[in-house]
């Protein structure tokens, strides 16, 4: 109905009788689709003047159900690999698509004290210029975070070889580094 009646944040949605007849539904099931929907931080009533949309790019709704889809224990182990996999093609798609100052800018965060792999590989997903991906292993690392399944130590010559590889445009090389920072073996 949102798409449909091109509603957007800001936009006073029906009444919960406009809803229920326009749904085909009663109205207790309207309001208690609207309280979740409430709950979740989509929308906000406002006493006396109605129910909004609130603005919900920033959401945190896929973090949300990604708790309750990583419970399976099998989803759980897949989730290291995964970002590992996720951090892969983003580093494939970095190759592709850097440029002098993408390169300063991880030379840059490499030349500080203190390395920290969430931001480094931030930086490269962020680069690699997918936002699907990019949302996708937010998600990951979050979780993995969480969980305290995060990998263990790196040192900065690891992170060296990587941003070597990636100056020489060099995926063989490159992947090979990142396998190596992850303690991986060659069949991921």
């Amino acid at each position: 109905m949102i798409n449909a009646d091109g509603l957007k944040s800001g936009d006073k949605i029906p009444s919960e009788r406009e809803l229920s007849e326009r749904l085909n539904v009663g109205r207790s099931s309207v309001r208690e689709a609207l309280r979740a929907l409430e709950l979740l931080g989509l929308i906000e009533t406002r006493r006396g003047e109605g129910t909004f949309i609130k603005d919900f790019q920033n959401h945190q709704l896929v973090q949300l159900l990604s708790t309750f889809i990583l419970q399976d224990e099998k989803a759980q182990l897949d989730v290291f690999e995964t970002k590992c996999m996720i951090e892969m093609d983003s580093l494939r798609l970095f190759i592709k698509k850097m440029n002098k100052e993408s390169i300063k800018s991880l030379k840059e965060y490499l030349s500080s004290d203190m390395i920290e792999d969430g931001a480094f590989f931030n930086q490269i997903v962020q680069m690699a210029d997918n936002h699907l991906l990019y949302k996708i292993w937010v998600i990951l690392k979050d979780y993995c975070q969480a969980q305290g399944s995060e990998q263990s130590k790196s040192y900065k010559e690891d992170y060296a070889e990587l941003l070597k590889g990636l100056e020489r445009n060099d995926e063989e090389k490159t992947l090979s580094a990142y396998r190596e920072l992850r303690k991986l073996s060659t069949d991921l």
